[in-house]
C-alpha cells in the first residue's frame, strides 16, 4: 500500500484556460475581489488573495475565443475556494449576487457550507467555509458523515449586510 501524502500538502491554486482574458479577470478580480498580481503579456494573469504570487492562474494560449466543453465531457468539475469564516463566505455570495451571477445551488455538507456558481467561461466554481472539525458529524461508529442539506443562502447573506454598512464598510 502507497503511503498517505504528507498531511500538510495543499493545492496551492487553479490555472484555468478561458476565453476572453479581461472578462475572466473582471469575474473573478471584479467580482470576487482577488488581485491581480500580474500579467503575462495579453494572454495570461495571475491572481490571488492577500498578496500570494497566485491562487488563480488565467490564460488564453489555447482557448482565446473557445467554448466551455459541452455537458457529458471530462474535465473541471469545479474550483472551490475556501473562506475562512462564514462572514467572508457571506460577504463573497453577496458580491456575486450583487453583480448578477445567477447561482446554481447551495448546500450545508455539514463539514462545510458552500454555494455554486459559473464563471464567465462556464467554469464550476464553489465558494465555501469549513466548520471546525469537532463540529463535522459523525455515524454512530464515529466515521464522518457528509450530507447534501439545503443552505439558507438569503439568512447568509443578510449576515453579511448586518456586518456592513450601506456603502460596504463595516460598522462598528
Amino acid at each position: 500500500m502507497t503511503p498517505p501524502v504528507n498531511p500538510a500538502t495543499r493545492i496551492g491554486h487553479v490555472h484555468l484556460k478561458v476565453a476572453d482574458l479581461e472578462r475572466a479577470i473582471a469575474f473573478y478580480s471584479g467580482v470576487l475581489g482577488f488581485e491581480v498580481q500580474q500579467r503575462y503579456g495579453r494572454g495570461a494573469a495571475f491572481l490571488s488573495a492577500g498578496g500570494y504570487h497566485h491562487h488563480i492562474g488565467l490564460n488564453t494560449w489555447e482557448s482565446a475565443g473557445g467554448t466551455p466543453p459541452p455537458p457529458g465531457h471530462t474535465g473541471l468539475y469545479h474550483t472551490a475556494i475556501l473562506y475562512p469564516d462564514r462572514a467572508s463566505l457571506a460577504d463573497a455570495v453577496a458580491r456575486v449576487l450583487r453583480a448578477g451571477v445567477p447561482l446554481d445551488g447551495a448546500a450545508d455538507h455539514g463539514v462545510s457550507e458552500a454555494v455554486y456558481l459559473r464563471d464567465p467561461d462556464g467554469n464550476g466554481v464553489e465558494l465555501y467555509r469549513d466548520r471546525a472539525p469537532e463540529d463535522w458529524p459523525r455515524d454512530d461508529d464515529g466515521a464522518l458523515a457528509m450530507g447534501n442539506w439545503p443552505l439558507d443562502v438569503a439568512a447568509l447573506v443578510n449576515e453579511a449586510a448586518s456586518a456592513t454598512g450601506p456603502e460596504g464598510t463595516e460598522t462598528a
